[in-house]
């Protein structure tokens, strides 16, 4: 029989992080190239998002690979939260093109130019928004994916959306991100089309602030969930899931203590429970080895240490 082969670590990376990488690394550089023909400064701002997103994907991919290394003796608890430390760092690089699209659309502002290119513009704009629809829609799979969720037609676009919160941190990044460029492609279609037709060509600086700080607003967001991850937030809602199936054992008098703790994208979980003094060893490993095969079934769940104690009353 041929041995299975191992999988290498950067194949467990977050696909959807992969996808959305290479996607908005191609937008880049087709709406780059289109910023020095026309010289708008929407489209300067849509640059700088999809090169922000693109790199920010890249370091998604990479971490959420890395966190799947295997425990080390200097590392016992695994790499589970390194993927939240690079979303921290790749943050870093999202606010400072957010800051960089601000500061632009508030110079053409001040200094408003009528920019060339308009069909060209709209063009490129246009086939990015489509191209960014479809990252987005693999991206809200995903989260169904992930959460055990089913869905099919525009039932997916709700319930992606409602169950946003329980999916990984890089696929709810790559969510987010993709959301707010999509909405900053619209953004930015309607600026040009203002000072086109309008001749309002401070439409275009509006409209770079506007993307700028939705920008911002995915750093914010992104920020907060990952630094909880770091820090090692519990998942109440699983808790109480896990309590419950606890409770049907008959054996079980109490839980002292319960914890689902998020280990980046998996779970690690602990637990005290009081058990009657009369039970002897052989039995309590066997009801350790039954609650632990049940816990194990739900997915995301790598970690289950249980202690026993005696009931107290």
């Amino acid at each position: 029989m041929e041995p299975k082969k191992k999988k290498s670590l950067f194949s467990q990376g977050n696909k959807s992080s992969l996808i959305a990488a290479v996607v908005n690394t191609i937008i880049a550089f087709i709406k780059g190239a289109t910023y020095l023909f026309t010289g708008n400064v929407a489209m300067f701002a849509e640059t700088m998002h999809s090169f922000g997103d693109a790199a920010n994907q890249y370091f998604v991919f990479i971490g959420s690979a890395l966190s799947k290394k295997a425990p080390t003796d200097r590392y016992p608890n695994g790499f589970g939260r390194l993927v939240n430390l690079v979303l921290l760092g790749a943050v870093i690089i999202v606010g400072i093109m957010s800051y960089e699209t601000i500061k632009e659309g508030f110079h053409h502002i001040l200094h408003p130019t009528e920019s060339s290119g308009i069909a060209i513009s709209l063009a490129v704009l246009g086939l990015a928004v489509l191209l960014e629809c479809y990252v987005l829609y693999k991206a809200m799979k995903e989260v169904l994916h992930e959460t055990g969720v089913e869905a099919k037609g525009v039932g997916i676009l709700g319930k992606s959306f409602a169950n946003l919160n329980r999916a990984k941190p890089a696929t709810k990044l790559v969510f987010m991100e993709d959301l707010v460029a999509t909405l900053g492609g619209i953004i930015a279609i309607f600026g040009i089309l203002i000072s086109y037709f309008l001749g309002f060509h401070a439409a275009e600086g509006i409209a770079s602030i506007v993307i700028g700080l939705m920008m911002f607003y995915v750093v914010g967001r992104v920020f907060l969930d990952n630094a909880k991850g770091v820090l090692g937030e519990t998942d109440e809602e699983l808790e109480e899931k896990i309590a419950k199936y606890i409770f049907t054992n008959p054996e079980i008098k109490d839980i002292q203590t319960l914890f689902a703790m998020k280990e980046g994208e998996d779970f690690h979980i602990e637990m005290k429970l009081e058990i009657d003094p009369s039970i002897t060893v052989a039995q309590a490993d066997d009801i350790k080895d039954r609650i632990e095969t049940k816990i194990f079934e739900i997915k995301g769940i790598t970690d289950v240490i249980i202690e026993f104690d005696e009931d107290d009353g």
